[in-house]
């Protein structure tokens, strides 16, 4: 749930960047803000999957690294990916209707 919660937060953060870097210089720079957010989830995610590769397990778990990195990694990117594709899909959804 704490790593879901992390990377909501990743995007929102590359997804107002995006935005407010497009108010600084006054014209439309990034045009899909979606995908500058997903792309802030993709490389935190791979630093945190290299760090989870990289260093031993705590002594108290007994998972393995698998394990760890489908937990706090993959899972919690997958959901915001399947999000993020229901968002712009039901978005898309109301234009054609319209």
């Amino acid at each position: 749930m704490g790593a879901l919660i992390f990377y909501i937060a990743i995007y929102f953060l590359g997804y107002y960047a995006a935005h407010l870097l497009n108010l600084i210089f006054g014209r439309t720079l990034i045009r899909n803000r979606r995908i500058a957010g997903l792309a802030a989830v993709f490389m935190v995610s791979m630093l945190h999957g290299y760090k989870i590769i990289s260093t031993s397990p705590p002594h108290a778990h007994d998972e393995g690294m698998s394990h760890a990195l489908g937990f706090y990694v993959i899972l919690p990117v997958a959901i915001i990916v399947i999000a993020v594709l229901f968002l712009t899909w039901q978005e898309r959804d109301e234009h054609d209707q319209s």
